[in-house]
């Protein structure tokens, strides 16, 4: 049988569980009838045929050097999305094409959703372009070098600004034409606040980046002191309603006005600065931790009308790393450009994937002290990058340890206006 074939099998067996799970409709007429009426027991069987499939019996060699092909042979997007679908076809297959793709850090490459939350690599950069749409205050992350002429590019993450009162948030989600905190789609947010009970920022000059989900397996009373915004009938329990204080993001104030760009930091809570150092790695997740059902309490049974309120406004929650205190935070900061005389601007070697001057072009580096045992050469090598290369359209090239959501955060950091430091 060709691969062709194959792949073709699986589309029908993916349309025919589809066919099968929208008979489920067919049972919401026991809902109407009185709590004595019993329903067949039959779903779980039925659950568990949907789940698993004919294609579960092939055997283990079999399916491991089929899912082991198609991940050699589609090595890019939107090709790539053929290892998704093997990953969908059934329980077992899943399993073993986990096994087999792996993380950025490893490969280079961004399969599944999770992949986005994983370190970049060491050696080459994820390079990415972000386009802006000032009309909706959208922000659309897309994987590749520049934008195609067919327009196929494959999205990664989309961010909506939003202006409050007191703050200016980036929701960042999966899609881009929903940035709800209760949908499955929502991945965390950038709060640039301006006033609030335990710090005054009315320049604007602070951000900090919430994670939805935590970055790694937290304690329960840890996980306990988390935000929600709404009232527990209308969130589900499975759906993530937390924020995660991940990295502080802060622009120094250019005081007397000195020609330069701007200088920013960035102190990332979950990542430690022995990451960096010779040997070093950082905790990657592997899956989505499924912490949230025993975080919330089941819904009352009073209707409330009150809103709960987001405790992320008024003071971050401590993050795991913050949470045990013994490893020292990894610090970026801007590289400092060198003055060009015959252009009369300041520079950096963008190595060509920056070609318009502007404000907002930087490149990170991390903050490393003689105490800590990182190379030389490791201590100037460029960790995040993002210019400018044509109207409303930017680069973002990251590597380890920063994840596509991190390095996609900070970006957006760089767009608002913050003229007490130009």
């Amino acid at each position: 049988m060709s691969f062709k074939s194959i792949m073709r099998e699986f589309k029908e067996i993916k349309e025919g569980i589809g066919s099968i799970s929208s008979r489920g409709v067919e049972g919401k007429h026991w809902r109407g009838r009185a709590r004595s009426h019993i329903a067949p027991d039959e779903t779980p069987e039925e659950t568990d045929q949907i789940d698993q499939g004919q294609w579960a019996n092939l055997p283990p060699e079999l399916l491991l050097d089929i899912i082991m092909r198609v991940e050699e042979s589609e090595s890019s997007w939107p090709a790539r999305v053929v290892v998704v679908h093997c990953a969908s076809v059934c329980r077992s297959w899943r399993e073993i094409t986990k096994e087999i793709v792996k993380t950025p850090e490893q490969c280079g490459r961004l399969t599944f959703p999770i992949s986005l939350k994983q370190p970049g690599p060491r050696e080459s950069p994820i390079q990415c372009f972000i386009k802006r749409d000032n009309a909706t205050s959208t922000f659309l992350l897309y994987y590749g070098l520049v934008p195609s002429e067919g327009e196929n590019d494959k999205l990664l993450l989309a961010a909506r600004k939003i202006r409050r009162a007191t703050c200016t948030d980036f929701i960042v989600s999966l899609v881009s034409d929903d940035f709800s905190r209760a949908s499955n789609t929502y991945v965390g947010k950038l709060r640039q606040v301006f006033k609030c009970e335990w710090m005054s920022n009315f320049l604007g000059t602070k951000f900090t980046m919430y994670d939805g989900e935590p970055t790694f397996e937290v304690p329960r009373q840890l996980a306990r002191r988390t935000s929600r915004r709404f009232h527990p009938r209308q969130v589900s329990l499975r759906l993530p309603a937390c924020n995660y204080c991940i990295a502080t993001i802060t622009y120094e104030l250019n005081v007397l006005r000195s020609r330069g760009p701007r200088r920013m930091h960035c102190i990332m809570h979950s990542i430690p600065m022995s990451s960096i150092e010779e040997g070093g790695t950082v905790q990657t997740l592997t899956s989505i931790p499924e912490t949230f059902n025993s975080q919330f309490p089941h819904p009352s049974s009073s209707i409330g009308k009150e809103l709960v309120s987001d405790n992320s406004s008024a003071r971050p929650s401590r993050s795991p790393v913050l949470a045990q205190g013994s490893e020292e935070l990894l610090v970026l900061k801007n590289k400092a450009p060198r003055w060009h005389e015959q252009l009369q601007c300041w520079c950096l070697n963008f190595r060509g994937r920056v070609t318009v001057a502007s404000v907002k072009n930087f490149q990170l580096v991390a903050t490393a002290e003689p105490s800590h045992n990182v190379p030389a050469a490791d201590q100037e090598r460029v960790i995040l990058q993002f210019g400018k290369i044509g109207k409303d359209i930017f680069t973002m090239d990251y590597f380890y340890p920063l994840s596509a959501f991190q390095a996609f955060a900070i970006c957006l950091s760089s767009f608002d206006t913050k003229p007490a430091c130009e």
